[in-house]
């Protein structure tokens, strides 16, 4: 061993030996020099005109440099995405936000970056710069899934600013890895900011909401990922703010991005929206205005169109300065060169992790183990779930019952393989007799006849229904022509009536029925909530849905996914899709009841809260309150339980009516019971006043720890009730 460390340490030497001696055309070429210096010296070689085409999204090589041709474009919302290398896919993000697990989302983002970095290895051995091989990554997406309408709400963490913070915290961490050098990959916080829906006027709407509103529900994601977790970029959304683009907004560009929260990264446009500031919001003249106000509101790289081209000029026009095109070159290079991208591959650990990366086993394992993770136990009448293995016959009926496309979601990557549900349940089953049908198709307007697709299963033991919609009815600014979807987005979030009287033609059978929901949002099933005795939401669950939920419904998985959006009962529950006020809206600030709360899901077992004991009763505006609780495993299966911590002001004006805090997923076998520990600090006490400020506000506040947002209807659906204690805030 001590002969092998030796060999290193000479072969080391030998190779920073050679660097040091290696001559340099310029000094930007050189390692060894800080960052800063070699970004500096090489914005200073360039042209206005290079410089200018340096903050396209397609930027050209500068051959007389040796500055290779670079794409910033690219997508990894839950696995590389847009490639045409195959690749590992997760479940769609707001299923991940449905495993409320923090370590698996920082270990998913590892894996992505990791499959990123063998794709642009390889690509840039074979001298491929195109788009969707860089390793600037648009994603992850944070706005608030604040109405279930949205077609993009899919691509969030779901409607709570808690849970998005932390599981995009977790996800940036793990794809910008830990070199205290080099970007494994470059993440970037979007769209910022008030951005979510609808999807047919987003080029053209103009967001009004409170200092409340905007600092309690809107902005906290993003302080996080900027603030905190040292997020690479930031891409400006389409609407208006105030009165101003997004992308040329004082407050929120100036004001809060690079005063106040001193963000120091790279700031791309949304695509196309340079040109919504003179096309559509109308706040710019002309191309060459719009672009010089985006520039100087810090918006560094213009996606999609080429208005930027107007830059030359702008300058030469003198409405702004060559410096300060260089303010944007110097944070463009800068991320450049911390991926790594300038030195030699030997020195790049990153640089070294070969294509054999892609879809390797443990990643394989990661999508089936979210999977899983992912898909919440709605209802479970009499314990029809799990079902026994020694069925012989079951029907598997559903649009989404063998499709691979619902699966996959949208931003998405192509792996080798998708297991469907009827897939997975054949592979579980090799002596079960399966009958398959299609059943339905999504949103069929017509009364379709039941009656000879029924009595041809009579036999059956269990029929399992998959339905739910689609990636290919709910998305991004989408041409639809289905009635209940419009533009990308939902008319009415009831589940479509075809759906529904299928089911209550299969109910009629008196055979046990199952359905599994595939979808990126909430569904008001109302009647199916009271009458079908088994329901599974998987959501988009990526390439190993199918596994997954077959697991689940055999028994070797127990559910434990749990809702990052309220499930509500009926489209007269929802505001105005337009209206971006928090009144009435999310669990936070919704008055009614919920068909299935924020933070709901069943389990096989069943699991108890005990002892909750805070370590102090009052406290003061700098005082920290230990919580703890016990959570014992009361059933007969082992399973996850994901431990949320709630917290209410009480007779406060503006106060959400509830609000989740902290939250720990844990594993207890039958029988085993453990402590868990909050940490509640003065910050996750306060409250945001009407000007937007973090306040401490004197009174009571109420402290929840449970298995479910608390209340009246979690349990009702049978979520175990929260345990809870009173502290004096003075």
């Amino acid at each position: 061993m001590k002969k092998i460390f030796f060999c290193l340490v000479i072969l080391v030497a030998f190779i920073s030996s050679t660097l040091a001696q290696k001559k340099y055309s310029y000094p930007f070429q050189d390692p060894s020099l800080p960052i800063e210096k070699r970004v500096t010296d090489l914005v200073s070689r360039l042209t206005l005109e290079e410089k200018v085409a340096q903050m396209l999204n397609v930027t050209p090589a500068i051959d007389r440099l040796g500055i290779p041709a670079y794409d910033w474009w690219n997508e990894c919302l839950h696995g590389v995405a847009r490639t045409s290398f195959k690749v590992t896919s997760y479940p769609q993000a707001i299923g991940m936000a449905a495993t409320f697990d923090i370590n698996a989302m920082q270990t998913m983002g590892d894996y992505t970056a990791e499959e990123g970095r063998a794709i642009y290895n390889e690509s840039m051995r074979n001298n491929n710069h195109k788009r969707y091989l860089g390793l600037t990554y648009w994603t992850p997406n944070i706005n608030i899934f604040r109405d279930p309408r949205w077609g993009r709400g899919q691509e969030t963490y779901g409607e709570d600013p808690y849970l998005t913070a932390t599981l995009a915290k977790s996800f940036v961490k793990g794809l910008q890895g830990n070199d205290p050098k080099y970007l494994k990959a470059a993440g970037c916080a979007k769209h910022y900011a008030i951005h979510s829906g609808p999807e047919p006027s987003r080029h053209v709407f103009d967001v009004n909401v409170s200092d409340h509103d905007l600092w309690d529900t809107y902005l906290p994601a993003f302080h996080e990922l900027v603030v905190n977790a040292k997020v690479a970029g930031v891409m400006c959304a389409y609407n208006a703010y105030a009165g101003q683009p997004c992308c040329g907004s004082d407050r929120l560009m100036i004001k809060i991005l690079r005063d106040d929260w001193k963000f120091s990264g790279y700031v791309t446009s949304d695509c196309g929206a340079i040109d919504d500031f003179w096309q559509r919001h109308k706040t710019s003249p002309d191309a060459e205005t719009a672009s010089t106000d985006a520039v100087l509101h810090g918006t560094d790289v213009e996606c999609g169109n080429v208005t930027y081209k107007s830059l030359v000029k702008a300058v030469q026009d003198k409405k702004l300065s060559e410096k300060e095109i260089d303010v944007s070159l110097k944070r463009l290079f800068t991320i450049r060169f911390r991926l790594g991208m300038f030195d030699p591959p030997e020195m790049v650990k990153y640089a070294q992790i070969p294509i054999t990366a892609l879809e390797n086993q443990p990643h394989k394992d990661h999508a089936l183990k979210m999977a899983r993770e992912s898909i919440v136990l709605l209802r479970n009448q009499n314990n029809l779930l799990p079902l026994s293995k020694s069925i012989k016959k079951i029907a598997v009926l559903g649009p989404n019952a063998d499709n691979a496309n619902t699966q996959l979601g949208n931003y998405n990557g192509q792996p080798s393989a998708v297991t469907t549900v009827l897939q997975g349940i054949k592979d579980k089953l090799k002596n079960t007799e399966i009958f398959y049908s299609g059943a339905t198709n999504f949103a069929d307007t017509t009364q379709p006849d039941f009656t000879r697709l029924i009595d041809s299963m009579k036999d059956a033991d269990v029929l399992i229904y998959i339905g739910g919609i689609s990636p290919r009815l709910e998305g991004e600014e989408m041409r639809v022509s289905q009635q209940g979807f419009s533009g990308g987005d939902r008319t009415t979030i009831a589940l479509p009536s075809v759906q529904t009287n299928f089911l209550k033609a299969l109910k009629e059978t008196g055979k046990p029925v199952v359905f599994v929901m595939m979808t990126g949002s909430a569904i008001a099933i109302p009647w199916e909530a009271e009458n079908i005795p088994a329901i599974l939401n998987a959501w988009y669950g990526g390439q190993a849905a199918g596994a997954a939920v077959a697991d689940i419904l055999f028994g070797d998985y127990n559910s434990s996914g749990r809702l990052p959006v309220t499930f509500y009962k009926t489209d007269s529950d929802l505001p105005s899709f337009e209206d971006y006020s928090m009144a009435n809206r999310t669990y936070r600030y919704f008055k009614g009841e919920a068909l299935y709360p924020f933070g709901f899901g069943l389990s096989y077992t069943t699991f108890n809260y005990s002892n909750l004991k805070l370590s102090k009763t009052t406290a003061g505006k700098n005082e920290t309150i230990q919580a703890e609780a016990i959570v014992s495993n009361t059933g007969k299966y082992k399973g996850d339980e994901v431990v949320q911590l709630y917290i209410t002001h009480q007779a406060v004006d503006n106060a959400p009516i509830i609000a989740l805090k902290s939250f720990k997923r844990i594993t207890l076998s039958p029988g085993q019971s453990q402590k868990i520990s909050f940490t509640v600090t003065p910050d996750l006490l306060k409250l945001i006043d009407a000007g937007g400020n973090s306040v401490f506000t004197p009174g009571k506040v109420k402290i929840f720890i449970g298995g479910s947002s608390p209340g009246k209807r979690s349990e009702e659906l049978g979520a175990t009730k929260a345990s809870e204690a009173i502290v004096t805030l003075k």
